[in-house]
């Protein structure tokens, strides 16, 4: 019997499906040493039969994945690299099969070989993306458990990757942002969306909020369902702080941190709507400071910049927390509350006008604060907040000249 011929194989029906076939095929010894090689093992190592047959298993397979135990101690399937004729390096899937005599007795083994070496670069790919992106990284289950995090996602949230494995994004998340989440992982399980992007807080380890970007993405499995999903993370705690401190600003006077007029605008609409589902009555009362231009005149701007900090901290003292207070001019301040009734409005509108005629201090100097006051009241959603802030101004100053004249009657 010729080496290309196991025990009793020659000539057998079986051969010639053996050497036809697509797949890379080869009969070893149970020492390991070719007996026989079909065509597409040869082509996928690049050798000739008669150069493989006879040869050593050991000797075309990459020094760091030979078994050392060899191949008579069991049957398996396993990943490993073989070495072709030109020096380079294929990645194959081996599996092997003992061909067994009539007493069940091993005489040789069968290894089919499946060239794998485009999956393994791309598993490669991956793993080394997954594990060097300067971004944080993770896959987790469809209950939203981590089952892989890089070190950078680590680091971001100050856990070891141990720690964050026995864990679900629940565990960390903000109370406050935990709907938002599953609702999301909701969606992406159920395959209703294959990707989202929200924003939320993380606990880090030590405590404190760390606001995040997250994309997440699914990946779909055999069946073409959601199998498990992707997540990137960005820090994006400060450009969030610079994003909030714009949208401050461009709705807040910079001087006294009160709302601005556009912000005012907004508040006015909403409480008109409000009116509309039959919510009481909304009250505007206007407040005009009556000695800002003396004060500058006199002290200076600096000095007339903490009397409007200190007319605005009064002011805000007068109203209830869910009120709007807004500075709309040099020395103007407005407050709207949406209020049970009229009586209420005008109980509003004595509290304001109480703080803001007071006696304050201002840069260690005493100062009178003096203020008119007036204020409008409708229950009409139809109303244009213009002509509602008009009705406020017109009785501020009705309150203004009864003011001079007792000053005059005085």
């Amino acid at each position: 019997m010729s080496a290309s011929e196991p025990n009793g194989a020659a000539g057998l029906p079986w051969q010639r499906v053996f050497d036809q076939a697509a797949a890379a095929m080869a009969i070893l010894d149970l020492q390991g040493r070719y007996l026989h090689v079909n065509a597409a093992l040869c082509r996928l190592l690049g050798y000739q039969p008669e150069e493989l047959e006879g040869l050593d298993y050991r000797e075309v397979t990459h020094p760091e994945d030979i078994d050392r135990e060899g191949p008579v101690e069991s049957e398996k399937i396993l990943e490993k690299r073989y070495i072709r004729s030109d020096g380079s390096l294929i990645w194959a899937l081996v599996s092997r099969t003992f061909i067994r005599d009539a007493r069940g007795n091993p005489i040789c083994f069968l290894s089919q070989i499946q060239d794998i070496t485009q999956r393994r670069e791309a598993e490669l790919l991956w793993q080394r993306s997954f594990a060097n992106a300067p971004i944080g990284m993770a896959l987790l289950d469809l209950k939203g458990a981590w089952t892989a995090v890089n070190d950078t996602l680590c680091s971001m949230l100050g856990y070891s990757r141990e720690e964050i494995l026995s864990m679900s994004f629940a565990d960390i998340t903000y109370e406050d942002d935990e709907q938002q989440g599953n609702a999301a992982l909701e969606d992406l399980a159920s395959g209703l969306i294959d990707s989202v992007n929200l924003e939320k807080r993380y606990r880090h380890k030590d405590g404190r909020p760390i606001w995040m970007l997250i994309r997440a993405t699914t990946v779909p499995g055999a069946d073409g369902s959601p199998a498990f999903v992707v997540s990137q993370y960005e820090d994006i705690g400060e450009q969030r702080m610079v994003d909030a401190r714009l949208a401050h600003l461009a709705l807040h006077d910079p001087l006294t941190g009160l709302a601005n007029r556009a912000l005012l605008a907004d508040r006015l609409d909403h409480g008109l709507q409000q009116l509309a589902r039959g919510n009481g009555v909304l009250a505007v009362v206007l407040a005009d400071l009556d000695q800002l231009k003396p004060a500058n005149d006199r002290y200076g701007h600096a000095v007339g910049d903490q009397l409007l900090i200190a007319a605005a901290r009064e002011i805000q003292l007068a109203v209830r927390a869910g009120d709007t207070v807004a500075r709309i001019g040099g020395d103007e301040f407005v407050v709207v509350s949406l209020l049970p009734d009229e009586a209420a409005a005008e109980a509003l509108r004595d509290r304001v006008a109480a703080h803001m005629n007071t006696d304050i201090v201002v840069h260690a100097m005493p100062i009178t604060l003096r203020a008119s006051v007036g204020y409008a009241v409708t229950s009409d959603p139809s109303i244009a907040p213009d002509a509602l802030l008009h009705l406020a101004d017109r009785d501020m100053y009705a309150s203004k000249r009864r003011r001079r004249e007792a000053r005059g009657g005085r």
